[in-house]
């Protein structure tokens, strides 16, 4: 828990950078330049604009570069004679304002990749005045916006406010949330991973920095915003919120070669957007960025989907759990991905449900030949609805009969380019074969995700 003890010095916050800025041009060369790294074209219909728009992306993402804090709430001062000078609580003086569920996005200053926060802020009042409540939340964008790790963006969000609004006391809480990387997800092909928590999978981090009076022990009113936020179901001891372990990245840099032009490239970036490439924080970032986007390098490499019909076939004993045998049809749900959104070189995850006919007592295919299918579509630049039909069509090329496919999922894009649409999932539906023509069979198949998830929640 990050704490300042203001007192009655002057602090200084400055909320500049100094050197780079604005490089649209910049990026977009050295979006080229990544793109010609992953093995593509970027001229072909699809990555065109590309470049393009990942700049205006990193542009909008990291605006707070470009932003003061103490401007935002100069002049959103406002008299509250109630409010006098001291803290006591008796006689209406210093009581608490909490503002709960800012949804935020920030750049991980350790891979380049957006990860969302959930904010909360608490202040109490002093000097006879109030805040207006939306400059808490446009203050906390401020620093979301700049590349950041969840320790210091709540230390920078909580010094800011202390020193602009000089309140008796300020408290921060963040609830953090960084994407799986897609190793992760092939190490663990086979789980049966839940979906419909948006931020399920994610790796998760809770963090929070105070100052004045919630530094003091004997004070109430850290337990009163506590409280508050616990009446939002947010409780800042949850299960499964670590304080270690924070970005994915850091444990994939072993045992990668780096290639130095898309390194330059990223590290070009990082100037055009306002940052000092050089910060120590930032020094092993333009290489932990190549490494996450090698998992999507284009691959010259046909599924060989004859051996995967050789090497897939289970006995029918073995498939109780998942085939309704009065229709022939076999399921696999929740099989777990991780794309990279060829429109603007952010992720989408979720999960693929996989619904085919089978040849009743002899073959169907095994869930983790179909994981297999499924991690190899989606390591690599794509769109949801692509995906959605080349799986559909592989399988339907083994099996030869029915195959339904439906794809449910997060993008990042949704979220972190100012659209802030926090919760959206998309899903696409592809079919093939016997399932076009068999309402039936495709109502039971849908049925079974429906089942699947009543029993996640």
């Amino acid at each position: 828990m990050g704490q300042f003890d203001v007192g009655g010095a002057e602090i200084c916050v400055d909320d500049g950078v100094s050197g780079g800025g604005l490089g649209m041009g910049t990026i977009e060369e050295a979006v080229r330049v990544l793109l010609v790294g992953l093995g593509e074209d970027y001229e072909r219909e699809g990555l065109r604009k590309t470049p393009v728009r990942v700049a205006k992306a990193f542009i909008e993402g990291t605006r707070g570069y470009r932003q003061n804090a103490r401007d935002i709430v100069e002049g959103a001062l406002f008299p509250e004679a109630g409010i006098e000078c001291g803290t006591g609580q008796a006689g209406g003086a210093g009581g608490l304002v909490a503002v709960r569920d800012i949804n935020l996005f920030s750049y991980c200053e350790s891979c380049l990749l957006p990860f969302r926060i959930q904010c909360h802020v608490g202040y109490v009042p002093s000097r006879q005045r109030v805040v207006g409540l939306s400059k808490l939340s446009r203050v906390a964008d401020v620093f979301a916006k700049r590349l950041q790790e969840p320790q210091r963006l709540a230390d920078e969000i909580c010094l800011a406010l202390q020193n602009s609004i000089s309140p008796a006391g300020i408290f921060v809480a963040l609830q953090c949330w960084h994407i799986p990387f897609p190793r992760s997800l092939n190490h663990h092909q086979n789980a049966q991973l839940p979906f419909r928590s948006s931020m399920q999978g994610w790796v998760r981090t809770r963090v929070s920095s105070s100052s004045g009076v919630f530094n003091d022990k004997n004070s109430s009113f850290l337990d009163d915003f506590l409280f508050l936020l616990k009446l939002r179901g947010a409780c800042l001891g949850d299960a499964g919120f670590l304080n270690n372990s924070w970005c994915p990245s850091m444990a994939l840099d072993v045992g990668v070669t780096s290639h130095p032009p898309m390194v330059a490239a990223a590290q070009s970036i990082l100037s055009s957007i306002g940052e000092d490439p050089f910060r120590k924080e930032l020094l092993g970032t333009p290489n932990r960025y190549f490494n996450w986007l090698m998992n999507f390098r284009r691959s010259n490499l046909d599924l060989k989907q004859n051996g995967l019909a050789l090497n897939s076939i289970v006995s029918h004993e073995n498939l109780n759990a998942r085939v309704n045998d009065r229709f022939g049809i076999c399921s696999e749900l929740n099989l777990p991905f991780c794309a990279l959104c060829e429109h603007h070189l952010l992720p989408f995850q979720g999960v693929v449900h996989i619904g085919l006919f089978h040849d009743g007592l002899e073959k169907a295919i095994d869930r983790s030949n179909l994981q297999s299918m499924v991690y190899f579509y989606g390591c690599k630049l794509q769109v949801q609805e692509r995906l959605t039909m080349q799986i559909a069509e592989a399988v339907y090329s083994v099996t030869g009969r029915g195959v339904m496919v439906v794809v449910e999922a997060n993008h990042i894009c949704m979220v972190s380019r100012g659209i802030e649409k926090v919760g959206s999932s998309t899903a696409t539906i592809a079919v093939k074969g016997q399932f076009s023509t068999d309402s039936a069979a495709k109502a039971l198949f849908l049925d079974a995700i429906s089942k699947s998830t009543e029993a996640e929640s």
